[in-house]
């Protein structure tokens, strides 16, 4: 939008909790956009000025001040907790969010909680679906099913978009997984070619031993769309069979997610 843009994290990657893989591709996709992205960095202090904010950084115990128009703060996510009453109550409030059990019930009768009060992921979707489960179980509906956070999918809105389900290849492993991987590069697919999109990647991981779907990632566009997709085969317990033998249509984005499970099984197509 023709603003000079310069990105500060605390951490030593840019969108951390997403596949390491997918944070170092959006890294040098923002730099050559032309943002400057500051890792391990710290702003220590900001002085305003009369149009302007002077921030002062730190990394590697070397300091540099930054003159910038806005600067714009994002520290993380707390419940609004206070002024609610709780206090002579049971409901139970830990690191600022409610407690709830799996129909979103708090420890007082007839109370309950969702969405970002409740706790992490804190997205729309995730809040929508609590309350759909935590209303169909005060109705008495029979067939409701508690909510599995492992296969709530996220989304970044950024260019090239972001998005995921489930673990990251670290996770799996770190988990005890032995992981098969698969990768699939926008620059293959013909309809991202004709698009103009052909910057991107689709990553699958799978558990090496029973072909479980562990976690898909992916970067570039339209992949907010595409991922449900992947959060679909999840929640149906798919595994790498499933989805090899599934067709998928020609020519389409969603062809990627195809031959990203083929690649992570040595059967890959078109690369």
């Amino acid at each position: 939008m023709g603003a000079e843009v310069t990105v500060v994290e605390v951490l030593p990657r840019i969108l951390p909790v997403e596949d390491e893989e997918i944070s170092k591709f959006a890294h040098k996709a923002f730099e050559k956009q032309g943002m400057k992205i500051h890792v391990n960095t710290q702003v220590k202090a900001l002085k305003k000025g009369k149009n302007n904010v002077t921030a002062t950084l730190v990394a590697d115990g070397k300091t540099q001040d930054i003159t910038v128009d806005r600067v714009i703060l994002a520290v993380g996510i707390v419940g609004n907790t206070e002024n609610l009453g709780l206090e002579n109550t049971k409901v139970k409030v830990e690191k600022t969010h409610v407690v709830i059990d799996k129909w979103c019930a708090t420890g007082e009768p007839g109370v309950y909680a969702i969405g970002d009060l409740a706790g992490p992921p804190w997205l729309a979707h995730k809040a929508s679906h609590e309350g759909i489960i935590c209303v169909e179980k005060i109705a008495g509906v029979k067939d409701v099913h508690p909510l599995d956070t492992r296969n709530i999918p996220g989304c970044t809105y950024c260019m090239p978009q972001v998005a995921s389900v489930g673990l990251t290849e670290k996770a799996a492993k770190d988990k005890g997984y032995q992981v098969k991987v698969g990768r699939f590069p926008f620059i293959g697919n013909g309809k991202a070619i004709a698009l103009g999109e052909p910057e991107g990647l689709v990553k699958t991981v799978f558990d090496a031993k029973t072909g479980e779907l562990l976690g898909a990632h992916m970067i570039g566009a339209e992949v907010t769309e595409l991922i449900q997709g992947y959060a679909i085969a999840r929640t149906l317990e798919a595994t790498e069979a499933e989805l090899m033998h599934t067709v998928f249509p020609h020519p389409t984005l969603s062809e990627m997610m195809h031959e990203s499970v083929l690649d992570a099984f040595g059967r890959v197509i078109h690369m």
